[in-house]
């Protein structure tokens, strides 16, 4: 264990208080001994001070390198328990003999740190593991530490205003928290647990996996990893500068994508495999993010890369500032301030990009007026300071700001100045006539589907003169092979003799709309049939409309106003139905709070839904609790952005919803005729009350529809009683709903995929065949990437991350790739739209397929050498 804890106040007094008054006395040399008697004061006070010892290690631009240089003993060479302690403190966690559990264990430790040591042991199986013991007496030191220091903290918010200004005792708490839960492998286990996850196939990050059924309290196992020693990664094959690129984008990716990120990455708890791999080690400390939090880093520094200055003042004021009253009255001199320091360190001094001297002046502004940093910003500075630290340690040269700016850049919807001037010289020439008309169309038209795109705009459309079967010719010539389908609705692929046929006859017989014709009810009959648990139609103009018409006969039927959807599912443009649709989520991640969709949304309606997660069997008990509020439950059955299909889950749904009374409203605007004659709920055997059609059924013309059970679809039928249709009834209409064009068209469509359903096979061979391919061609350039894809739809996803819940996936998605793969595609002949799912039809031969394949690899290959991915 080492030396025994005597007076904490002594070996402040007398050691570390001395050693720290000769640094900042500024004497250009400080002897051996001095680093010496300083590592022996730390390693008295205690595993607190021994931890701070850790961090000044890794700061050799901060403190004396001889000090850096002894204090590195700390990190993972610290003293540590004898053999006959180690001995009984793990028969004590067993409570059992050793033998009963472990064929070997060295009792000599791998590893000793301020808390823990490591040992190597292999199981009775034969697997070999490393065990983490608490240090006997630690957590009892840690709590002595804690009191004395919560004494002084307390007395100092008495007696020194800029304590009491910061909040320090509050402060001091929550860092007391993080250093009790260092000596609770239980919890540590947990964030390990989770880490492990988050990281589940990254081409060159490494967790060792837990093994549950021997944590305890003070005793965690887990896999063994062999790995270099973080402060001796001269010895991987991989340049430094690599390896430290590496770290840094580790770091980052747990701060801004996963939210869950290792608060002490110190050369000790960071292995290098000979690979160049990372094995993060010790999670005894995490800084955990919510959604509002990791958005509003992730929203900050975006601003600071396009140098929008009042905008990422905005940002981090509203995110991490706290205390701030002074500060709103003098608003303007803060933001100046404030906007002149970020441009300082952002662009002046970017190339000479100093963590500490960033967080000391903006520090210093925010205490002139009154304000201080939020706890979460406090933990994401220390993490900061920690990675820089290190990767400087790897690399002198290092450019920590530019690192930074590649990685926002990859999860940045915006164009970045590199990737466009590589587009508009290569645009300008292939499709100078669609520039043209984008350029023409900005003067009068915004289109917010394939231009003006929300979140995504296309900086290069094109502009189609011709569409046949599975390809399209735009204005200037090219030929592409067409991967939107409209967005779903041309399963048949463009110009179908049928659809065709259907509408000619149409135009000849005369447009009608708002009278009956003939038409419609076939439509109507055709889509009943579909579905066994349908009685009714109503038609209208779009999936939106019929989501719109769905919840509304749903709220008057049940006479409640509370509707449940599920994360990040997409039911149209309507207030209810974007709520937690995009990018922006917040609450946890297993009961997700509502959050509009877009600005200009009702906020009653946003309140007045409740978010689930798709997959997770779980929260279906939510539904229970808050039946009796509710109007309905809508969920895509096969959310096409993500391209899952969980079975399960849909059972125990519809499960819920028949015990609870609940209407199960299925979305199948996407995938209604396209995954199979009817739809997803065919292919599940599962039955919804109600379903929202669109796209397919109205043969590439604007329709949708509610099918469902007629005590729902009813409910807008006329009582042909005026006062009490407005009292018990709800109000459907639409000019144009069911007309006649629209109708024969769709039943035109219905009609041939009704007859023909081997279509639907031929569809699924063609979409595991090409998601195959495009698997072997990130595959062979060593490229993450999730393809999801079946029944005719694909989601293509550059991260190591598989489809959990919605806003996981969308964790760590590489945006940019995403963007760029659309444009490079189009150089090989290829049209698919920006960050959106993409589809086949039956129109696609094996020619357009293997042209799609060969323009993927190409893509992908071009891209990892233009530096889209992390290597």
């Amino acid at each position: 264990m080492g030396t025994p804890l005597k007076s904490v106040g002594n070996a402040l007094g007398h050691g570390f208080g001395y050693a720290v008054s000769r640094f900042r006395s500024n004497r250009d040399e400080l002897r051996a001994e001095e680093a010496e008697r300083l590592l022996d004061c730390l390693v008295e006070a205690g595993p607190i001070y021994m931890k701070l010892g850790q961090l000044l290690a890794t700061r050799s631009d901060l403190v004396p390198s001889e000090w850096a240089d002894k204090l590195r003993t700390l990190q993972d060479d610290a003293p540590h328990m004898d053999a006959a302690t180690t001995q009984a403190v793990v028969t004590r966690e067993l409570r059992a003999p050793m033998n009963s559990v472990f064929r070997e264990f060295d009792l000599e430790p791998v590893a000793s740190g301020s808390v823990a040591q490591v040992h190597r042991a292999r199981l009775l199986d034969g697997q070999q593991v490393a065990v983490k013991l608490v240090k006997e007496g630690v957590p009892e030191h840690i709590e002595q530490n804690l009191r004395i220091m919560g004494r002084g903290v307390r007395l100092a918010e008495k007696v020194v205003p800029v304590v009491a200004a910061s909040d320090g005792l509050r402060r001091f708490t929550e860092v007391a928290t993080l250093f009790r839960s260092q000596a609770d492998m239980l919890q540590e286990a947990v964030r390990q647990k989770e880490v492990y996850r988050n990281f589940q196939g990254h081409p060159y990050v490494r967790v060792p996996r837990v093994i549950p059924d021997l944590v305890t309290p003070r005793m965690l196992t887990m896999e063994f990893m062999e790995g270099i020693r973080g402060n001796a990664a001269h010895q991987a094959r991989l340049p430094a500068a690599q390896l430290a690129r590496r770290l840094q984008d580790t770091i980052y990716t747990m701060l801004y994508m996963h939210g869950l990120s290792h608060g002490d990455p110190h050369p000790g708890n960071i292995l290098f495999s000979e690979e160049g791999e990372l094995i993060l080690l010790d999670f005894g400390i995490t800084v955990a993010l919510t959604e509002d939090e990791k958005w509003g880093l992730s929203s900050f520094y975006y601003a600071c890369t396009r140098k929008e200055w009042d905008i990422a003042v905005e940002r981090f004021t509203a995110h991490f500032v706290t205390g701030g009253e002074q500060l709103r009255e003098s608003w303007a001199d803060y933001r100046s301030e404030l906007v002149a320091a970020l441009e300082h360190h952002f662009d002046t001094a970017s190339n000479r990009w100093s963590t500490i001297s960033y967080f000391r002046d903006v520090s210093d502004i925010l205490r002139k007026y009154g304000a201080r940093y939020t706890t979460s910003f406090t933990k994401v500075e220390l993490v900061f300071l920690s990675c820089e630290g290190f990767a400087t340690q790897l690399d002198p040269e290092i450019n920590i700001w530019e690192n930074a700016r590649k990685f926002t850049d990859r999860y940045s919807p915006y164009m970045s100045k590199t990737v466009r001037e590589r587009f508009d010289e290569q645009f300008t020439i292939q499709i100078p006539g669609s520039l043209k008309m984008r350029d023409r169309a900005d003067r009068s038209l915004v289109a917010p589907t394939h231009i003006h795109r929300y979140f995504f705009p296309s900086t290069y459309p094109i502009f189609v003169k011709e569409a046949r079967a599975g390809r399209v010719r735009d204005v200037d010539g090219n030929e592409y092979v067409d991967l939107s389908g409209g967005y779903g609705p041309h399963i048949l692929g463009y110009s179908h003799p049928v659809v065709n046929e259907a509408i000619t006859s149409g135009v000849a017989a005369g447009l009608v709309n708002g009278i009956g014709h003939e038409p419609e009810v076939e439509l109507a009959e055709m889509l009943v049939d579909a579905f066994p648990a349908a009685d009714r139609a109503l038609l209208c103009n779009s999936g939106t409309e019929a989501v719109l018409l769905a919840i509304r006969l749903c709220r008057a039927a049940r006479k409640r106003k509370v509707v449940a959807k599920f994360e990040g599912h997409y039911h149209g443009f309507s207030d209810q139905g974007m709520v937690s649709s995009w990018f922006r989520f917040t609450g946890h991640k297993h009961a997700p709070e509502p959050i509009a969709g877009t600005l200009g949304s009702n906020a009653d309606v946003v309140e007045n839904t409740m978010v689930l997660q798709y997959g997770d069997i779980g929260g279906l008990e939510r539904l229970r609790e808050h039946a009796d509020e509710l109007a309905c439950v809508i969920a895509e059955p096969m959310p096409s952005s993500t391209t899952t299909f969980d079975l399960e889950f849909l059972s125990a749904l519809r499960k819920v919803c028949t015990e609870t009374g609940v209407p199960l409203v299925f979305d199948e605007v996407v995938t209604g005729f396209r995954v199979e004659y009817g739809g997803a709920q065919t292919m599940a055997g599962i039955e919804p009350d109600l379903t929202c059609l669109g796209k397919i059924i109205g043969g590439g013309l604007p329709c949708g529809a509610v099918v469902g059970r007629a005590g729902l679809v009813e409910m807008c039928r006329s009582s042909e009683d005026p006062f009490l249709d407005y009292e018990q009834k709800a109000f459907a209409g639409g000019t144009l709903s069911g007309n006649s064009l629209t109708c024969r068209a769709g039943t035109a469509v219905l009609t041939h995929l009704r007859a023909n359903q081997h279509l639907y096979e031929e569809l699924e061979t063609k979409t595991r065949w090409l998601r195959d391919a495009f698997a072997e061609s990130t595959g062979k350039h060593g490229i993450s990437c999730r393809i999801n894809a079946r029944n005719s739809i694909f989601s293509v996803n550059f991260s190591h991350r598989s489809a959990g819940i919605y806003r996981e996936r969308m964790a760590g998605s590489n945006f940019k790739a995403t963007i760029a793969l659309a444009y490079y595609m189009r150089q090989h002949g290829v049209y698919m739209p920006e960050l959106h799912s993409f589809l086949l039809s039956t129109a696609h031969t094996d020619e357009d397929l293997n042209a799609t394949s060969k323009a993927f690899d190409l893509s992908v290959a071009d891209m990892a050498k233009d530096g889209f991915f992390m290597t």
